[in-house]
């Protein structure tokens, strides 16, 4: 905005210049080409009055005006032969003779020619001719032309740094929103936007800060609910699961005690789901600011965390490709990768078989950082693979169908927080592949 404001005012006033200097300059140019035109015409009627008096001390003084003035022609009369070359014969000639008939002829339809040649009649058939040099008259024109033309570069020089001025002072509410949004939308739900400017920003800022603060409150009220959730709901599983562990010891009876252990398997898989519940709730409530993270270590560190787990059924954990070497952080929030990288990972272990491979990928693009993670399960069909991110949705995998449904669901919604994708594809050689786009930090080079 600052840019076409600066250009605008540029353009106005190099319309304004172009209105009043350019008429002016022309003004000054065919005023100077009459003055010129009046003053050799006035010295040729003086010659040539000199010519036609015809008189000896006439004569004389003709031959001595023209020496002195310069390129000079007359014809001469039967009184008067001034010694002066003669007149080519033309149109303007024959004019002045035999019509008694100034000519003027500046040598060209532009502007002027060399030469302004001036013929005038005089008494006894004879004419006076006068060739004069325009080049004086030239560089007069461009005196006239380029004092304009640097008077208005100086002044568009001068538009241009007032303009940049005031384009800043202008913009700089706009700038003060802008900052306030940019804010906003990385989670920090604190920014606000001072209340400056004419009366439409200034009621633009004061309808935004308000959104804000009205945002602020509600995600703060749900931020509360879940923590109250998460207290409330765990801790009578907790105690019906202590409960049946209780009755499954003191009973003997065998159909009892296997409907004992199959309650408990339902309070298990019921405080599975609540986790899963509770942890995607803290994911949609939690809105906190990104910040340029190591993806190095925290790859490093759940990888480390993984490998035990993985190695009790065989299965290896390789890293491959250029770890972000070129651009070692990306943005996001605390504690999003780690989970993200959690779920993934316990998905990719899950549909794994024993013996089996997962491979973890990072891969550099423009502004963003691509994580990958490959494993060799049964993969996913198209079908699946539009459903996967739906909440409670349960694939088949070879370990058979357990989980809460809400990993998927949970990564996207904490990549979509910090401004990437996630999309899910077949892997080289069968499996799936997960692949997360992050934004590359901007200390990064991205």
């Amino acid at each position: 905005m600052n840019r076409q404001l600066i250009r605008s005012y540029i353009l106005l006033v190099a319309v304004a210049i172009f209105l009043f200097t350019v008429p002016v300059a022309f003004t000054l140019t065919d005023q100077l080409r009459d003055d010129t035109r009046q003053s050799v015409l006035r010295e040729a009627n003086t010659m040539a009055l000199l010519l036609g008096n015809g008189d000896r001390a006439s004569c004389e003084a003709l031959a001595k005006v023209a020496t002195a003035y310069g390129d000079v022609e007359a014809t001469p009369t039967a009184a008067c032969d001034p010694r002066l070359e003669r007149p080519t014969a033309d149109a303007a000639l024959t004019r002045a003779v035999q019509r008694n008939q100034p000519t003027t002829d500046w040598g060209s339809d532009f502007v002027w020619g060399e030469n302004l040649t001036v013929t005038v009649p005089a008494k006894g058939d004879a004419a006076v001719r006068i060739v004069y040099s325009t080049s004086d008259m030239t560089k007069r024109l461009w005196q006239i032309w380029g004092f304009r033309a640097a008077l208005a570069v100086l002044v568009l020089g001068a538009a241009a740094a007032i303009g940049a001025f005031a384009a800043r002072r202008i913009t700089a509410p706009l700038r003060e929103l802008n900052s306030m949004a940019s804010k906003f939308s990385d989670g920090d739900l604190t920014a606000r936007s001072p209340v400056t400017g004419p009366p439409e920003t200034q009621t633009l800022a004061r309808t935004l800060n308000q959104g804000a603060e009205r945002l602020d409150t509600l995600v703060a009220s749900q931020r509360i609910f879940v923590a109250d959730a998460s207290h409330q709901l765990r801790t009578p599983l907790t105690a019906l699961r202590l409960s049946l562990d209780n009755i499954a010891d003191g009973v003997d009876d065998e159909f009892v005690r296997e409907d004992v252990e199959q309650a408990t398997a339902e309070v298990v898989r019921m405080s599975r789901l609540v986790n899963g519940l509770l942890v995607l709730a803290r994911a949609e409530a939690k809105v906190t600011a990104a910040e340029p993270l190591a993806l190095r270590d925290i790859v490093d560190e759940r990888l480390t965390v993984w490998r035990p787990a993985a190695d009790e059924r065989g299965v290896t954990i390789a890293l491959r490709g250029s770890v972000v070497d070129d651009r070692p952080s990306v943005l996001a929030s605390p504690g999003h990768l780690d989970q993200v990288l959690d779920n993934v990972l316990s998905n990719a272990l899950e549909v794994s078989p024993d013996g089996g491979r997962i491979t973890v990928e990072v891969e550099s693009r423009a502004d963003t950082v691509v994580l990958s993670v490959l494993d060799e399960g049964p993969g996913m069909s198209d079908a699946e693979k539009s459903r996967a991110f739906d909440r409670f949705w349960r694939g088949q995998g070879l370990t058979g169908r357990s989980g809460s449904g809400l990993g998927l669901a949970v990564v996207k919604q904490l990549v979509t927080d910090d401004g990437g994708t996630v999309t899910l594809a077949d892997a080289p050689g069968g499996g799936l592949k997960v692949e997360i786009s992050l934004r590359a930090s901007p200390r990064s080079g991205g």
